[in-house]
């Protein structure tokens, strides 16, 4: 079932994610309408928090980026519970975007590497570095389970620039070819 995505102004998009037990009610079935609101969305990652669910619980298809980046090509991962542990020195500018701040892309400078661990869809443990997009990708979603948004890493004159776009989002205006939601 394709969920509503919740933008910019939602309460729960500010909220620190809890920790996701394995006997979490029907997980499944929400990991599987997370695929599907990805998909509908054309998005490329999907953190639980952005469908209303405050769990440390991510969805990633770098796939459309193959022709950009080799290693976004099947690239698909389900994160449960993720931690950064390690991150590069060297770090790397990209145009970023969000299903959560539609319209609204802006250079965010990360680390072009890092080091996740995190639980598979079977529970399974995984520990792995990523590099490029699929980091890149990673590391804007985990920012959404610690509750906050790509535009925080924005300097305060480029806050300031896009305010009323966001504001017009947080009005319910986000001009989304998907579902959306405020709450």
């Amino acid at each position: 079932m394709v969920l509503p995505v919740y933008v910019y102004g939602s309460g729960v998009l500010k909220k620190e994610a809890a920790p996701v037990a394995q006997d979490y009610p029907a997980l499944s079935q929400l990991i599987a309408d997370m695929w599907e609101t990805l998909y509908n969305a054309n998005g490329v990652g999907l953190a639980a928090p952005q469908v209303g669910h405050t769990i440390r619980l991510i969805v990633i298809d770098a796939s459309v980026f193959k022709d950009d980046d080799p290693l976004a090509n099947g690239f698909k991962r389900v994160l449960i519970n993720p931690e950064l542990i390690d991150f590069s020195k060297e770090k790397s500018t990209f145009n970023e975007g969000c299903l959560s701040i539609p319209g609204i892309h802006e250079d965010i400078v990360r680390p072009k590497r890092v080091r996740v661990r995190y639980l598979d869809e079977r529970f399974q443990p995984c520990d792995e570095w990523l590099d490029g997009i699929p980091a890149r990708i990673a590391q804007h979603e985990y920012d959404h389970v610690e509750g906050i948004l790509f535009t925080e890493h924005l300097a305060p004159i480029r806050r300031k620039i896009i305010a009323s776009k966001l504001q017009t989002i947080a009005r319910g205006k986000s001009g989304a070819d998907y579902k959306t939601k405020v709450l």
